[in-house]
Order: C-alpha cells, then sequence, then structure tokens
C-alpha cells in the first residue's frame, strides 16, 4: 500500500511503501505559501512513479489548505509543467 501524508515536525511530505519510508519532499512553510525545495526518492523504490505521486499529492494538500507553491525544487518544477492543472498554485520566489 502506498500512503502519502505530511509531517510538519519534519517539514516535508513523507511516501511510504507498505509502511516503509519510500521518499519525501523538504519544504519551508511561509505565510500563505509553501516552498518545496528538495524531492528525493529511494532509490530502491526508483522506477514506480512515486515521485509524481508524492509531488501529486503534496500538490493537492496545498491546494486544499488554501496554500500557493513555490517549486525551487526541479523536479516539482517540472511536475507542474507537465500538469498545468496545478498551475494556478505557483507563487514567485519572492512573493
Amino acid at each position: 500500500m502506498i500512503e502519502v501524508a505530511d509531517n510538519p515536525e519534519e517539514s516535508r511530505y513523507e511516501i511510504r511503501v507498505d509502511g516503509v519510508l519510500a521518499g519525501f519532499a523538504d519544504y519551508r512553510p511561509r505565510p500563505g505559501r509553501i516552498v518545496i525545495t528538495h524531492t528525493e526518492i529511494g532509490e530502491e523504490f526508483g522506477g514506480r512513479g512515486l515521485g509524481g505521486t508524492l509531488v501529486r499529492e503534496a500538490l493537492d494538500s496545498a491546494r486544499a489548505a488554501g496554500l500557493t507553491v513555490t517549486p525551487l525544487c526541479g523536479f516539482v518544477a517540472e511536475y507542474i509543467r507537465r500538469h498545468p492543472e496545478y498551475q494556478e498554485l505557483v507563487a514567485e520566489p519572492g512573493a
């Protein structure tokens, strides 16, 4: 089973496969937005689309909370470029 959850104590979204941490997306909370700085999937979990699942869930969570997103992580920026339904969430770095 694949689960994605926000871990605010670590300032990151985590993805778990059968209860095992498979990856994370680090973020910095800011008033009204989150800055996603880094996304990582463990090598042994590569090739399963987990990075996309992680980013999609993080963006959906931000949307549900009424937050915008600053994607400093290249993977997240590329995901948003390929999925224009998330474009309205993007905040400029200085915003």
